[in-house]
């Protein structure tokens, strides 16, 4: 056999044992190849399998019926692509099977067993490697804030970052600048679609929710129901779809993937998936569970990727990690990470996707920490009580209420605040009231036409 096909058969047998960290007996890879239209007899299959162990890329244990055959793809050199993101043999297999015209891959449904065969704390998608080189990427250094704290002190940078990443993957043409201009001061890009202005406003408002909801949101279904909500308002031809599990088959463009249509079943695997990554412990293999089985599923109607994209943030915002903005992503390589996944049930591509984009925010994140300098404990302890007393303040005064800002604040700051840092409290709010601008009041969840109306009163005093 030529030593070119027999390389490509190696790679079809490591791509395929990569996607199940807890190995496999020799029986089951002979059916999945065979499943993949590739069909070797008993003794061949292992010549491959012995072939990969020398290789490095397969680890060989037991003895007889006892025998496993796992993966060691990590340790597999790396090589650079047009896209800037190195990636593996495997991973490389993977673009490539994705890659063949539609007629020539094989049209296949959702399978079941690529969720029921994940074992939460047991399976794992990334390495013990992988994990703690993200762990120590991700980490706030030298501080130990409470949960939310990271991602609030980066919070108007993440705002304008993720909402127009996550835009530009579904191809709205915004700009960097231009949205910017938008979620910072409310101004609409010229030659851009209603549709455009509303994705990137969606963005910003999920996001928001996600920060606010820091103790609160999950994996669960309020929490994603409610992201699909906000994520999709104003965007769906059936505003009731909205924050809804979808009752209706979906297509996949530019794929052979068919998503189940059977809604009983969408809403018991949905459910499923959002019990898993519940008790997954590790922040990234949380993460990137969700970044795999949200979009296989495809349970709305639209906005699925995106949600999955924020959902992928929950866990660093609740172990005050690094959050993950999608800066600098090749578009093409994330959906064809995703192919992979629909096509073949294989992990690999969008696995080395995902840790290069984390890797990237968090040399983003850590540069405009410096930038920024330490965050205000003080106002980050007392943060949601700011918003309210600031909002209340502007609202009030700009409906002709004659009381004293101060008095306004007092009377709700002295139930919401110990008296110990009553004092302190009173002089933040003032502050925060006198530095309010057209740049910052969303800030106090303050609509235009409040922040308007106390701008005008405020000017004729």
């Amino acid at each position: 056999m030529p030593k070119s096909i027999s390389e490509k058969e190696l790679n079809a047998i490591a791509v395929l044992l990569a996607d199940r960290p807890t190995g496999w007996r020799i029986s089951e890879i002979e059916k999945q190849l065979k499943d993949n239209g590739l069909s070797f007899n008993r003794r061949t299959l292992q010549r491959r399998l012995v072939q990969l162990e020398k290789a490095g890329r397969v680890q060989i244990t037991g003895v007889g019926r006892a025998t496993s055959y796992l993966p060691l793809t990590l340790d597999i050199q790396p090589t650079e692509t047009d896209s800037g993101i190195p990636l593996s043999l495997d991973a490389k297999e993977i673009l490539e099977q994705v890659s063949r015209p539609i007629p020539a891959r094989h049209p296949v449904g959702y399978q079941r067993e690529f969720i029921d065969g994940y074992q939460p704390n047991n399976t794992f998608y990334l390495s013990p490697k992988i994990r703690q080189h993200l762990m120590d990427k991700g980490r706030r250094l030298g501080v130990d804030y409470t949960a939310g704290t990271y991602i609030r002190h980066i919070l108007d940078r993440l705002l304008i970052d993720l909402s127009w990443a996550s835009s530009r993957m579904e191809g709205n043409t915004y700009s960097l600048l231009e949205t910017e201009r938008l979620i910072a001061q409310g101004e609409v890009a010229s030659g851009k679609t209603p549709f455009e202005t509303q994705m990137i406003l969606n963005h910003k408002a999920a996001i928001e929710f996600l920060v606010d909801s820091t103790y609160e949101a999950g994996f669960d279904r309020a929490t994603i129901l409610n992201l699909h909500a906000l994520l999709s308002d104003n965007l769906l031809g059936n505003s009731m779809a909205s924050g809804r599990l979808r009752t209706i088959p979906v297509g996949i463009g530019k794929s052979v993937y068919e998503p189940l249509a059977v809604p009983q079943l969408i809403d018991e695997i949905f459910g499923k998936i959002l019990d898993t990554a519940a008790v997954i412990s590790d922040p990234f293999e949380q993460a990137f569970f969700i970044t795999v089985h949200l979009p296989y599923l495809q349970p709305f109607e639209d906005v699925n990727k995106r949600v999955s994209r924020l959902a992928a943030n929950i866990p660093f915002i609740t172990h005050n990690l690094c959050p993950l903005s999608f800066m600098d992503v090749p578009e093409d390589l994330y959906i064809n990470g995703l192919l992979g996944i629909y096509e073949l049930n294989h992990i690999a591509l969008m696995r080395e996707v995902f840790v290069w984009t984390y890797e990237r925010s968090c040399t983003r994140y850590q540069a405009i920490r410096h930038t920024i300098g330490e965050p205000d404990t003080f106002r980050l302890r007392y943060r949601q009580a700011l918003i309210d007393c600031v909002r209340e303040v502007i609202r009030k005064v700009g409906s002709g209420n004659t009381d004293d800002p101060t008095k306004i604040i007092s009377q709700m700051a002295i139930k919401l605040v110990p008296e110990y840092d009553l004092e302190q409290f009173l002089e933040v709010a003032n502050e925060e009231i006198k530095t309010l601008h057209a740049g910052n009041y969303a800030r106090y969840r303050l609509r235009p036409r409040e922040f308007q109306d106390w701008q005008n009163l405020k000017q004729t005093d």
